[in-house]
């Protein structure tokens, strides 16, 4: 062999060799997360507090890592975040996730993946107006409070309630009465009572916060009408996950930290809820709210393909998973989601 051909092999050799150690630490080194408001939140409120994903990153050999939090709520504006290129992972509502990976399913760049469940627990839908005590007692003259129209968390499931209550033909019967507004307005629109707000439909804390009121009525619980399923899930595109796989994994061990956090210390969780969401509430009541069974904090998804069918039979998704796990990162197959 020509002395010219075998420093050709090195310099190619060599090459290979700098290209190969480059990728080892080819993960990105700052990572942009957003959560919205309320309990729900509360496994990344607890990963951003105790600084838990840097924790795992570190773990897993990628050293520091430096995260960039946001509070972004409603899923129209969670997903032209994360399609813009301005988020690398979200906790958002399961039916905004489900429209997201429905569009963008089979479009590279586009593509989102869920990473697991978020969060199970109750909506409520609250009024100010006495004279109204189920669905059927809305008029044209009420409006009711969601952080996003059409495809936020609480506008999904109001129209799931309505479907159950007026028939699945009916089940954007109330829409029409629907206005967006986030939850911490909404709550001080429903408790004044000097707005078009004569019904909210949220989460906890805000849905505690204005049955406090005497004023205020519950019309519905969503876990009386769909059972506990998962609300809020959390997502990333797909090119992320697939361009790194070592900080996807240290995400997914910090929610599982966190989730054993707050089944371990109620008061501590509710003290790291107080911190990071600056609301209004005491000590007292976030552990009231932690206590709830009807809260709960796991990565498993329970329930998703209900989201799936109603939002199918709606047409609101065209391409549809055929199976719940079609839906989250190969790590969740084996498990007994739903």
């Amino acid at each position: 062999m020509k002395r010219g051909n075998i420093s050709a092999l090195f310099m190619a050799a060599l090459l290979g060799m700098t290209a190969a150690s480059g990728s080892v630490r080819a993960e990105v080194n700052t990572v942009r997360l957003s959560h919205g408001f309320g309990i729900l939140y509360l496994p990344l409120m607890v990963m951003q507090d105790q600084q838990l994903f840097e924790k795992q990153a570190k773990k897993l050999g990628l050293g520091d890592i430096k995260t960039n939090w946001s509070i972004l709520d409603g899923g129209n504006v969670i997903n032209d975040a994360m399609l813009s290129g301005n988020l690398d992972i979200a906790g958002t509502g399961a039916p905004g996730f489900i429209t997201l990976w429905s569009k963008a399913h089979g479009i590279p760049r586009s593509e989102v993946i869920g990473l697991g469940a978020l969060s199970t627990s109750s909506l409520w839908l609250n009024t100010n107006n006495p004279n109204i005590k189920s669905l059927k007692d809305f008029t044209p003259k009420d409006k009711i409070a969601i952080p996003g129209i059409k495809t936020s968390l609480s506008a999904v499931v109001l129209q799931m309630a309505a479907a159950k209550e007026f028939g699945q033909s009916n089940y954007a019967k109330l829409d029409t009465l629907t206005v967006s507004l986030a939850h911490p307005e909404a709550v001080g629109a429903l408790l004044s009572g000097k707005t078009e707000v004569t019904a909210h439909f949220t989460s906890p804390p805000f849905s505690y916060q204005e049955a406090k009121d005497p004023k205020i009525s519950r019309v519905l619980s969503s876990a009386d009408v769909l059972g506990n399923i998962t609300l809020d899930v959390v997502f990333a595109l797909k090119q992320f996950t697939d361009q790194n796989p070592k900080l996807t994994s240290a995400f997914m061990a910090a929610q599982e930290e966190a989730n054993a956090y707050i089944a371990k210390d109620k008061k501590g969780a509710a003290e790291i809820f107080l911190r990071v969401s600056k609301m209004k509430a005491t000590q007292a009541e976030v552990e009231k709210m932690l206590a709830d069974p009807d809260t709960q904090f796991s990565t498993t998804p329970v329930g998703t393909m209900q989201y799936v069918e109603f939002m199918g039979l709606a047409g609101t998704i065209k391409t549809r998973p055929g199976k719940w796990s079609d839906l989250y990162v190969g790590d969740f197959a084996g498990r007994k989601g739903s």
